[in-house]
C-alpha cells in the first residue's frame, strides 16, 4: 500500500504497441520474416503502468477509440491500477498505434506512429481534467501532446508550484515544445532529441535553460545519464550493464523511475537517477514494454 494521497497525473500517448522483430537483417523491397508481439503502449501510458506496478497512485489523461484495441487498453489499465476516469473515449475512432520494427539484436530498426487521437488533447479537452491536475503530486506530460496543450500545462505549473515533468518521445516531435518553457521542472530526453535543439550538446542545454527549463536529464543509453542544471557542473551516472532482450519501453521505465524518486523529493536527482537506471535495466531484459513482474518491492526492498 502506498503512502501518497495525491496522484501522479500522466498526460499523453495511449496506444497499441506492435513489435515486429526481424529474424535476419532487413532486405529492402522484400518480404522479411519476423516475430510479432503486441502490448499496450504509449510513452506516458508506459510511465503510468510502471508507476502503478510500483504501488504509486497514478491517474491517466489520454484518448482512445471505441474499437477492440481501445477496450483492451482500458481494461488492462484498470487491472494494473491506473485511474482512467479522465481518459477521453472517442466514438467511431480507431485507437492510436505504434509499430516498432526491431533488428535481430533487439535494437530499433524503424518506428511507425499512427497517433491522431492524442492530437485531441487540446486546451479545450484538458479543461475537463483541471481539478485532477490541481490535486496532483507530480504532473508528467509526454512529447506526443499537441503544441497548444503545453502553454496550459506550463501555466498551471507556474501557478500551482506542482512539478511538471516533460518526457520527450522522438526527435521528430521535439518541435512541439513551445519556445517558452517556464514552469517545466524537468525535461527527460535522449542525446538524439537533444541534438534537435542545437548541434553541440552544451549549446543545446544552454538554450533549453534559457527557454525556462529548470533541469534537463539526458539519457545516453548504455553510457548512462547526465543532468544539467543552470549554474552547476553537470552530474553523471553510469548505467547497469545487462543483456538486452528488447529496448522498447526502457526509456519509459527510466522516466518512471525518475518520477518515483522525485515524488518523495523533487530535488533529489541522485535517488531519482539511480531508480530510473535500475528500472530501465530491468525492462531491457524483457520483451514487454513494462516488466510484467514489477512490484512495489522494487522500491521498498532497496
Amino acid at each position: 500500500m502506498n503512502s501518497f494521497a495525491a496522484p501522479i497525473v500522466c498526460i499523453g500517448g495511449l496506444n497499441i504497441d506492435r513489435k515486429l522483430r526481424l529474424l535476419a537483417q532487413a532486405l529492402g523491397g522484400s518480404s522479411n520474416p519476423c516475430e510479432a508481439h503486441e502490448t499496450p503502449g504509449g510513452v506516458v501510458r508506459n510511465v503510468a503502468e510502471n508507476l502503478a506496478r510500483l504501488g504509486l497512485p497514478v491517474s491517466l489523461i489520454a484518448a482512445v477509440g471505441d474499437d477492440a484495441g481501445g477496450r483492451m487498453l482500458m481494461e488492462q489499465a484498470a487491472r494494473v491500477g491506473i485511474d482512467t476516469q479522465a481518459v477521453l473515449k472517442l466514438r467511431r475512432h480507431v485507437s492510436d498505434s505504434y509499430t516498432a520494427v526491431l533488428a535481430p539484436d533487439g535494437e530499433l530498426h524503424l518506428g511507425l506512429a499512427a497517433m491522431p487521437l492524442v492530437e485531441r488533447l487540446n486546451p479545450w479537452a484538458l479543461a475537463a481534467s483541471q481539478a485532477l491536475r490541481a490535486g496532483a503530486a507530480l504532473v508528467v506530460a509526454d512529447g506526443n501532446l499537441p503544441t497548444d496543450a503545453w502553454p496550459l500545462l506550463l501555466g498551471e505549473a507556474r501557478a500551482s508550484g506542482i512539478p511538471l515533468i516533460g518526457v520527450a518521445v522522438s526527435e521528430a516531435k521535439m518541435d512541439r515544445l513551445p519556445d517558452d518553457l517556464r514552469g517545466l521542472h524537468l525535461l527527460i530526453l535522449n542525446a538524439g532529441e537533444l541534438s534537435t535543439v542545437a548541434g553541440e550538446p552544451g549549446e543545446a542545454l544552454a538554450r533549453l535553460h534559457a527557454r525556462g527549463v529548470g533541469c534537463v536529464l539526458v539519457s545516453h543509453g548504455g553510457a548512462g545519464l547526465m543532468l544539467s542544471q543552470p549554474g552547476r557542473e553537470p552530474r553523471r551516472w553510469a548505467a547497469p550493464q545487462v543483456r538486452v532482450v528488447d529496448v522498447t519501453g526502457a526509456g519509459d521505465a527510466l522516466s518512471a523511475g525518475v518520477c518515483a524518486g522525485l515524488l518523495r523529493d523533487p530535488n533529489d536527482f541522485d535517488t531519482a537517477a539511480r531508480l530510473g537506471l535500475d528500472l530501465a535495466a530491468l525492462t531491457l531484459q524483457t520483451e514487454d514494454s513494462v516488466h510484467p513482474e514489477l512490484t512495489p518491492g522494487f522500491l521498498t526492498d532497496r
